[in-house]
C-alpha cells in the first residue's frame, strides 16, 4: 500500500461537448490552465464544456506526482474516505459519494431529466451504454457568472396561460387535453399532477411535421413583434433556441418550465425527476457520483422520451422553490447545504492576506480555487494556490485556507455521515 499525505493535488478531466464555450470565454478553460492537466493547451476553437473532479468510472481524476488515479489512490487508502462515510454510502474500489464540476455553457444543453437510485439501477441493467451506472443524480448549480436555465414545472396558473395565449402552442395538444388542464384548477393535487403530464406528454410526441410548422409560425410572429405581454419573458429565449435547435419540440418547453435568471452566488437544486435544461453561464455543479441522463429535446444525442415522461415528479412550483440559499457558518465561509446527504458545497472568500480555518470533517473533501491565490496548511505540510488548483482533503483532516497578494476564493464539496 502506497502513502500519501491527507491533503494532494488531483488533476482533473476535460469534457469537450459541443455545448460549452470555446477557448478563453471558457471557465472549465481558464481552470484547466491553472490545474496542471499535462499537455493542456488551450485552443480557441475548441469548446470547453466541463471539468470533472472526483471518481466517476467514466473519467476519474488523476493525482499529481502519482501514476495511480484518485480512485486508485483511495482504494489503496480507505481511511482517506473515513470510516462513517464508507459504513453510510458504497465506498468500493475507492468510489466517491459525489462528482464535482464546473460547467461552462454557451449553447442550450437538453431537456433533460435525472433518474432516482431504483430507476437508475432498471435503466442501468437494460441499457447499460446509454445509462452507463446505476446510480442516482441529485444535483446543485452554483452560479459563477449570470446563469440562465430551465428549472421545474411553473405554476399550473402560468401554464394555462401560455396555453390560452400561445396559438401556435395549443395547436400541438389534443383539444381534449387542452380542456381538461384548462379546467383542472379545482382538482386535488394528485389529479393536477395526472393531467399536468397528459398535457407535457402530448407536448413531446407532437406530430414532427406539426412542430416544424408551428416553430415556423411562431418564429415568425416574434421576428415581426407579434409577442404579447406574457409572451415577452421567454421571446429572445424561444429565439435563441430555436436557432441552436430548429425543429426542436423543446423549444417549447419554456411554456411549461420555469425561465431561471440567477446571479452569481445563487444557486439550485434539481432532485430526481425534475426536468431541467441549463442554458447559458458558467456554474460550479455537484452532484452524487453518476452520469445518468434522460433526454427528450434540445440535443443530438438519443432521446429517451417515454422514460423521461414516465419519471418526472410533475411538482408544479415557482423556481424559488429550487433555490438553495447559503448560510455563513463563519464570517468567510458559506454553507449550500441541498436536501440530500450525498453532498454539500462550500465557498471560502478570504481577503488578502487572511486565513480561513476548518476543522475537521469526517469525511472526504475536493476543492477547486477559482479566484486568486494562497495556500492550504494542514497539521503535516502545506501546499500553494492558484486559479484552476484543485486539491483532495482527507477525512478528519484540519486545514487552514490563506489568501496571498490578492483575494482568494475556493470551492469545497464534501460528504459527511
Amino acid at each position: 500500500m502506497s502513502t500519501i499525505e491527507p491533503v494532494f493535488r488531483i488533476i482533473p478531466t476535460i469534457q469537450n461537448y459541443d455545448w460549452g464555450k470555446k477557448g478563453k470565454d471558457s471557465k472549465v478553460a481558464e481552470f484547466a490552465s491553472g490545474a496542471g492537466i499535462c499537455g493542456f493547451t488551450l485552443n480557441q476553437s475548441v469548446p470547453y464544456a466541463e471539468l470533472w473532479m472526483g471518481t466517476h468510472v467514466k473519467s476519474p481524476s488523476g493525482v499529481v506526482d502519482r501514476k495511480q488515479n484518485l480512485t486508485q489512490i483511495l482504494t489503496e487508502n480507505p481511511g482517506l474516505i473515513g470510516d462513517q462515510v464508507s459504513r453510510r454510502f458504497d465506498t468500493t474500489n475507492g468510489n466517491l459519494p459525489f462528482l464535482f464540476k464546473v460547467l461552462a455553457i454557451g449553447k442550450a444543453l437538453s431537456i433533460q431529466t435525472h433518474p432516482d437510485k431504483k430507476t437508475s439501477e432498471k435503466l442501468h441493467a437494460e441499457q447499460p451504454t446509454v445509462y452507463t451506472d446505476p446510480n442516482h443524480k441529485p444535483e446543485m448549480a452554483l452560479a459563477l457568472t449570470d446563469f440562465k436555465a430551465l428549472c421545474g414545472f411553473m405554476p399550473i396558473a402560468r401554464i394555462a396561460e401560455y396555453v390560452k395565449t400561445v396559438p401556435e402552442f395549443n395547436s400541438l395538444i389534443d383539444p381534449s387535453i387542452v380542456t381538461e388542464f384548462l379546467n383542472c384548477t379545482n382538482l386535488s393535487e394528485s389529479e393536477q399532477k395526472a393531467v399536468l403530464k397528459k398535457l407535457f406528454a402530448a407536448l413531446m410526441t407532437a406530430d414532427v411535421s406539426n412542430i416544424a410548422t408551428q416553430l415556423r409560425t411562431l418564429v415568425a410572429r416574434y421576428q415581426r413583434g407579434g409577442q404579447k405581454p406574457i409572451e415577452e419573458d421567454v421571446k429572445d429565449l424561444v429565439l435563441t433556441l430555436n436557432e441552436q435547435f430548429p425543429k426542436d419540440v423543446g423549444v417549447f418547453c419554456p411554456f411549461m418550465l420555469n425561465y431561471v435568471r440567477m446571479t452569481p452566488g445563487q444557486a439550485i437544486f434539481l432532485g430526481a425527476g425534475e426536468p431541467h435544461a441549463y442554458v447559458e453561464g458558467d456554474v460550479m455543479e455537484c452532484m452524487a457520483n453518476s452520469d445518468n441522463v434522460i433526454r427528450a429535446g434540445l440535443t443530438p444525442k438519443p432521446k429517451d422520451i417515454p422514460n423521461l415522461v414516465s419519471v418526472l415528479t410533475y411538482t408544479p412550483s415557482d423556481w424559488q422553490k429550487h433555490m438553495v440559499k447559503p448560510v455563513h457558518i463563519t464570517p468567510r465561509t458559506r454553507k449550500y447545504d441541498p436536501p440530500i446527504q450525498d453532498f454539500t458545497v462550500l465557498q471560502v472568500k478570504t481577503q488578502k492576506g487572511e486565513t480561513e480555518t476548518h476543522e475537521a470533517i469526517p469525511g472526504p473533501s475536493i476543492a477547486i480555487v477559482t479566484e486568486g491565490s494562497g495556500r492550504v496548511s494542514w497539521s503535516g505540510g502545506e501546499l500553494d494556490l492558484q486559479a484552476g488548483s484543485v486539491i483532495f482533503v482527507g477525512a478528519e483532516t484540519k486545514i487552514k485556507i490563506t489568501a496571498g497578494d490578492s483575494n482568494l476564493v475556493v470551492f469545497r464539496a464534501y460528504v459527511t455521515a
